[in-house]
């Protein structure tokens, strides 16, 4: 079996290898295969546009359109439901400003039916009272008459026993009840003759 052969070192210790081996130079640079590489490059350039602009391009294209199609719906749909939402706030706040009017009114109404109430019953208790007041003040006449005539006729009776036993006579007894009458109509008492 046969070694390859070793490259050999040399003086400054980099390794060089004979041109045999490799060929020329830089393929791209050759210029017997050029021609050929051009060639080549202009057929692949050709295929990659072509399958570019007939499938992938298209399909980016309509993947885009969808995208872009998809956010415009999304947008449209946001749009529609922020109006229907500023339409259901509006809704709201009427419904409660209605609500709170009308709590307002039933709360007047009640207050003010509270206070006809109320005064309907001040005024029936005033009536009554006034009823009650009314027959008290007639009684207390009635009674107030009659204690005076009682006590005219006591005052009249004493009267006439202290006029007895002071001067030993028994003063008319109608003398008695008319001097008893002027002082009790002049508010002070008078002297019995």
């Amino acid at each position: 079996m046969a070694q390859p052969h070793a490259p050999a070192p040399t003086q400054e210790g980099l390794i060089h290898e004979p041109a045999s081996e490799h060929g020329g130079g830089f393929p791209p640079f050759e210029s017997s295969t050029f021609v050929a590489q051009i060639l080549w490059l202009a057929l692949a350039f050709g295929l990659l546009y072509y399958l570019m602009s007939k499938i992938a391009l298209p399909q980016i294209a309509g993947i885009l359109h969808d995208r872009q199609a998809r956010l415009a719906g999304d947008l449209d749909q946001a749009a529609r439901a922020k109006s229907e939402a500023d339409t259901a706030r509006d809704t709201y706040e009427r419904a409660l400003k209605e609500a709170q009017d009308k709590a307002k009114g039933i709360a007047q109404t009640t207050r003010d039916q509270l206070a006809a109430e109320a005064e309907t019953r001040r005024k029936s208790l005033e009536a009554d009272l006034a009823v009650k007041l009314a027959e008290a003040e007639t009684q207390i006449r009635s009674r107030t008459a009659t204690a005076m005539s009682s006590v005219r006729e006591v005052a009249a009776d004493a009267a006439t026993a202290i006029v007895e036993r002071l001067t030993g006579q028994v003063p008319e007894r109608g003398a008695v009840e008319a001097a008893y009458d002027r002082a009790a109509a002049s508010g002070r008492p008078q002297t019995v003759h």
